[in-house]
């Protein structure tokens, strides 16, 4: 049995050097393919050559280009689309240049035709960096509008009476306003236990979501006290901050009683399982949505660190809420159904 675990910690690892050694390799890549991009957008840029009259000088040059180069991609379009990258990043800030150089040359494309200004850009490169994006992931946020929705949307925690400074505010950053699961596919009603289900079977991307340095621990995770059982909905543990994060969905608005019963989960924890070098466990509750008066009465008097931030399916929230009545309603008549 220990040989067993010894060989999945083995594989464990080597599967996450051989991930590390690829994102590397790939974005050594990306940086000297965009070097070229960047470089030939320049040169088309310099000689001001625009579409129309300009038409027939790309059209000739892709085609020389591809009997030298066949397999780089250079059709006109793609021409164009590196001068048009050169021309919006050329007087943008470093810190964004280097986010972009990094980037598949398609995610860049995508952020080109869907951003408003740099600062735009800027967040969507940085979190499709640091949180692993797909293309996909990467237009879901954009279809979104996750930038305008995190800028608006206050976060709620009580991080800074809880939590010493210095973790107090590795934690703001940890936090998030709101979270995006339309990865989960969901297209009709859900139940809490369907959605932490859907969840588990998508925990990649799910950690991926909740940010950099998560770790998943478990889900419907069992605490035992008091000859009683108590069960947390999902376990993560977050590297940085050096302590147990756990985690509770709530398919509807948020309830005053949801802090009371996690600042009674994460008691626990702190007395079952912290070890004596790790920092106090958080708290976090996803709920549809929240009113942030009713979070600051209800995290006033409480003494352990809990945020409260509410998560987007892609729907709108009166569909949402109707196929969520809909659904319940169903199930209740079915029990009465099963009584009768």
């Amino acid at each position: 049995m220990e040989l067993d675990n010894n060989y999945a910690e083995i594989l464990q690892q080597a599967v996450a050097e051989i991930k590390q050694a690829r994102l590397s390799i790939a974005k050594q890549i990306n940086m000297a393919a965009h070097g070229v991009y960047w470089n030939l957008g320049k040169i088309l840029s310099e000689k001001k050559i625009e579409k129309g009259h300009g038409a027939g000088v790309v059209n000739r040059l892709s085609v020389d280009l591809k009997a030298e180069f066949p397999n780089m991609g250079l059709s006109p379009r793609n021409l164009w689309d590196m001068k048009r990258f050169y021309e919006y990043y050329v007087h943008a800030p470093l810190k964004l240049r280097q986010a972009v150089a990094v980037l598949p040359w398609k995610h860049n494309l995508l952020i080109l035709s869907k951003v408003k200004n740099h600062h735009e850009a800027q967040f969507y490169a940085e979190k499709a960096i640091a949180l692993g994006w797909s293309r996909d992931i990467l237009l879901n946020y954009l279809k979104a509008d996750a930038y305008q929705n995190e800028k608006s949307l206050p976060k709620t925690h009580n991080f800074k009476e809880t939590l010493p400074e210095i973790v107090a505010e590795q934690a703001d950053e940890m936090l998030k306003s709101s979270y995006n699961l339309g990865f989960l596919g969901l297209t009709q009603a859900v139940r809490e236990t369907e959605l932490e289900q859907r969840l588990i079977e998508k925990i990649k991307q799910f950690v991926l979501e909740l940010g950099k340095g998560f770790t998943f621990i478990g889900n419907q995770y069992r605490l035992e006290y008091n000859q009683k059982e108590y069960f947390i909905d999902i376990l993560l543990y977050h590297r940085a901050l050096r302590c147990l994060v756990a985690l509770e969905l709530k398919i509807g608005s948020f309830k005053p009683e949801y802090v009371g019963k996690m600042n009674f989960y994460l008691g626990l924890l702190d007395r079952l399982e912290k070890q004596a070098d790790e920092n106090p466990s958080i708290g976090i509750i996803l709920c549809a949505d929240k009113d942030h008066l009713d979070v600051e009465i209800a995290l006033q008097d409480i003494n352990k660190p809990i945020g409260i931030a509410e998560y987007k399916l892609l729907l709108p929230t009166k569909e949402l809420e109707a196929m969520i009545i809909n659904e319940l309603n169903h199930f209740n008549q079915e029990k009465e159904n099963e009584n009768e």
